[in-house]
């Protein structure tokens, strides 16, 4: 193998927006992140839950011309 060619692998601090700090091993010496594990709401549990009733409710609404035209087209002619 070459010598002097892989990037020195040392611990570093990461430090994040609200203030956590998380001790790894990487080849950058100090990195910066915006959200970590203790501030995502994904992690924390307070993420927002969708409505997903006034989604569907907004789904039928704009598509019931297209409902409305489908059943008119399938009635048989007198």
């Amino acid at each position: 193998m070459k010598k002097d060619i892989h990037p020195d692998y040392s611990q570093t601090a990461i430090h994040c927006a609200c203030g956590n700090v998380v001790e790894a091993g990487s080849t950058k010496k100090d990195i910066r992140v915006e959200v970590c594990s203790k501030c995502h709401p994904f992690f924390t549990g307070k993420q927002k839950l969708m409505d997903t009733a006034g989604r569907i409710e907004r789904f039928r609404r704009k598509y019931a011309k297209f409902e409305a035209k489908k059943r008119e087209d399938a009635q048989p002619r007198r």
